[in-house]
């Protein structure tokens, strides 16, 4: 009869050892460690991420190191291509092309960060006052939020822009905040619904801590990823929209320029001196696909549920389990050999052959022997 041994009961040989405390706080990242290793682990977010700092770099740092000013005319230089001179060429009337890059993607850059921003903080906390306090302030702000969805927006600050260009570019941020908060507060308002209702908020409201300190340190830092990838979003939505609005003449008005503007200022020499034209549209179009390749890395990296950095850990792991093990490989439930087909001392090993136990052998009872005719007369 086979006698079962810990052998037979044990799992598959890959499974993964129990780690001591000290080797989990050893392999365990803290949160922005896998995130920046989630991020830069996808290759798009990366090539997104160096893009734009790239971009950044030079919209602050080529206007220093340019010899000429964006409104610089330079007579002796009319419609010049690329040289050592003025490295982007010059336009029609001698200005560098360089520097008026440079100074239209800084501007459309500042107006895209600064709408990213201020359009953010009004939908996060909104959106979380009114999934937080519910009642008539969450129907307000609904009714508000649907009252601004409903109104062309575009057409709206085409039509005040021009009205206020006095007051300068920052009138045109604030117009394009105010009509790009209500998708993002509605999303907010919905994680706000779920949220309120876990076991920490509802100990912070019995400690007696007031309302607005539980959204801005509980419940905004819960929605705080969703936040951020679409503020990332957000900017090259702006910048495009800024753009938009410039190229038809709403937007920055001139001696300024954007990217907008050149384009705008420079489209019918698109064929004929493409230095004009391609410069500011090329860093437009970069900027807007670099933008959305990192919102899409952050995304991935902000997802709990990913598993992008992770890979390291779980090779140590493995790692680990095979050199305790010693390289010898457990036994399966029917890969074991019994003790009952275990050759007996002195006998013939050649001539007995192990035999492999199977869970049907192992449940089914072994019937008694029969005895013949003669044990019975032998016994009497």
């Amino acid at each position: 009869m086979t006698r079962f041994t810990p052998d037979l009961l044990e799992g598959p040989s890959d499974a993964v050892a129990p780690e001591s405390r000290e080797e989990i706080a050893a392999t365990s990242p803290n949160r922005f460690a896998l995130t920046f290793r989630r991020l830069f682990a996808n290759r798009g977010a990366t090539v997104g991420l160096v893009t734009i700092v790239l971009l950044f770099v030079f919209a602050f740092v080529g206007p220093v190191v340019s010899p000429y000013a964006y409104n610089y005319i330079d007579y002796t230089a009319l419609s010049s291509p690329p040289s050592g001179a003025h490295w982007f060429g010059t336009n029609n009337i001698g200005q560098d092309v360089f520097a008026q890059t440079a100074r239209g993607l800084q501007k459309s850059l500042l107006i895209g960060l600064l709408v990213a921003l201020f359009s953010t903080v009004i939908a996060g906390m909104l959106g979380a006052m009114a999934g937080y306090f519910g009642g008539w302030i969450d129907r307000a702000v609904m009714v508000f939020v649907d009252l601004l969805l409903v109104l062309p927006s575009f057409l709206i600050i085409a039509i005040l822009s021009p009205r206020l260009k006095q007051y300068g570019w920052l009138i045109l941020v604030a117009l394009l905040a105010l009509f790009g908060w209500m998708i993002t507060a509605r999303v907010v308002r919905s994680l706000t619904l779920s949220i309120k209702e876990r076991e920490f908020i509802r100990a912070a409201r019995y400690m007696g801590i007031g309302h607005f300190t539980i959204i801005v340190r509980h419940i905004l830092p819960n929605v705080a990823s969703f936040l951020v990838i679409d503020a990332t979003i957000a900017i090259g939505a702006a910048v495009l929209t800024e753009s938009g609005l410039s190229y038809f003449g709403f937007g920055v008005q001139p001696p300024d320029v954007s990217l907008g503007t050149l384009i705008a200022q420079n489209q019918s020499a698109a064929t004929t001196k493409p230095w004009l034209f391609f410069f500011a549209a090329g860093a437009l179009i970069v900027f807007a696909l670099a933008s959305n390749l990192l919102g899409d890395g952050l995304r991935d990296a902000l997802d709990p549920t990913s598993t992008a950095g992770r890979t390291g850990r779980r090779r140590r792991t493995r790692g680990r389990t095979a050199e305790s093990a010693g390289g010898a490989a457990p036994l399966g439930r029917t890969g074991g050999v019994s003790e009952a087909a275990s050759p007996a001392p002195g006998a013939d090993v050649g001539s007995q052959a192990p035999t492999r136990t199977s869970p049907a052998s192992d449940q089914q009872p072994t019937s008694a022997p029969t005895r013949t005719n003669d044990e019975k007369g032998e016994r009497a």
